[in-house]
């Protein structure tokens, strides 16, 4: 990603978001090194607005989650579903299939949720059903 293609993103974002240039800097940085943000403030200052945009402004899609207690590993990843009529089971991708993901309050999910979440921060792949 060149210079240019950086400051048109940056510009880009800016006009929905106004004065905060540090955090979108910040944020492209992460994405130029194929990372992750964890982003923590105050409530109401544009976290869900600034990786909605990264996501308009790259082309690329976006999902969020909220975690909950309630909240089971295929919600996040996805399951298999079988189809009757065609007698075979097909995958329904969960949210982490997208190119940004807010992911809200993992601190709230249980354990075996946020290892699903972390495995596919790690390797870059989702496993259902035991199969990548």
């Amino acid at each position: 990603m060149d210079i240019s293609l950086c400051n048109k993103i940056i510009e880009n974002i800016s006009r929905v978001i106004v004065g905060r240039k540090r955090p979108i800097e910040l944020l492209l940085v992460a994405l130029m090194a194929e990372g992750h943000v964890l982003l923590e403030d105050v409530p109401g200052v544009a976290k869900t607005l600034l990786a909605k945009s990264l996501a308009k402004s790259i082309g690329g899609s976006f999902n969020r989650v909220q975690f909950t207690p309630d909240l089971m590993p295929t919600d996040i990843t996805g399951f298999n579903v079988y189809d009757q009529q065609s007698a075979c089971f097909s995958f329904r991708p969960g949210p982490v299939i997208t190119h940004i993901l807010l992911a809200d309050e993992i601190n709230r999910t249980i354990p075996r949720t946020q290892s699903s979440l972390l495995e596919c921060m790690e390797e870059r792949q989702v496993t259902v059903d035991g199969k990548t």
